[in-house]
């Protein structure tokens, strides 16, 4: 492997990061879901359905993801909006690893609370000042999700940093609605979150390749971790450091770095 200088590391990454943010990455990516979308609120149901199962075989996670929104007659606000007992029941059967057809009903009904009584899914993550840590909105954010009856099995699809987390799902959820759609892959969907509040999706494979380029030394995957790997990025870039996930994610997956 490749040994860098830490003065080598910031260019190295942006070049990445610059090789993987394009449309190509789209495609076979679960991203791609709600790029299906034209509506606000089309693109942010499904965005965050669709990061809530990603884990596991991209093509697997995507397959479901479809099959979700399928269900919901491609019309998701529409269907979290007006959906009766009876259009729930099909969706009793669905399946994704630990995720099954309990855990999607209630993210309906909960989503139908979060559109009808709190303003919709950017008023949930809205932070209260520009310095307020996004673990702390994570928190508030699931603490809200879960304030309907509920059963204790589905509460472990909302990951809480607070306790320790990484919360990666719902960060690369964050990076989809924030981060600038210049290069066409992100969607700059919510102006009340500025990029660089946000974190990095930390899993196996951006671990791996930030410990070899030695911007984390931490060797569990959590929310201290996420917090180590943030301040190294924001050295990079202090105004958007998650475009960095794109090169981190990139050499991990695609290089086998």
């Amino acid at each position: 492997m490749v040994k860098f200088k830490q003065s080598e590391i910031k260019s190295f990454l942006d070049f990445k990061a610059d090789l993987y943010e394009n449309e190509n990455f789209i495609e076979n990516d679960p991203i791609s879901i709600p790029h299906i979308f034209s509506k606000k609120e089309d693109i942010e149901i499904s965005a965050f359905i669709t990061a809530t199962i990603s884990w596991g075989k991209r093509k697997t996670i995507i397959k479901n993801a479809n099959q979700i929104i399928e269900m919901m007659d491609l019309s998701p606000f529409d269907f979290i909006k007006n959906h009766s007992k009876l259009d729930l029941k099909p969706l009793s059967k669905f399946v994704h690893r630990t995720f099954n057809g309990t855990d999607l009903i209630f993210f309906i009904i909960s989503l139908k609370n979060i559109y009808m009584n709190h303003g919709g899914l950017e008023n949930l993550f809205k932070p209260n000042s520009i310095n307020e840590n996004m673990g702390e909105v994570i928190n508030q954010m699931k603490k809200t999700f879960f304030s309907i009856s509920h059963k204790n099995r589905t509460r472990k699809h909302i990951s809480d940093p607070l306790k320790g987390s990484a919360a990666k799902r719902i960060n690369m959820f964050l990076r989809w609605m924030v981060r600038s759609k210049k290069k066409k892959v992100d969607f700059e969907l919510w102006k009340s979150i500025s990029p660089g509040q946000l974190s990095c999706p930390l899993d196996i494979h951006t671990g791996r390749v930030a410990r070899k380029l030695k911007i984390l030394k931490r060797n569990q995957n959590d929310f201290k971790a996420t917090l180590e790997l943030d301040s190294h990025l924001k050295e990079f870039n202090p105004c958007d450091p998650v475009k960095y996930d794109f090169a981190l994610f990139g050499l991990g997956i695609f290089e086998d770095f």
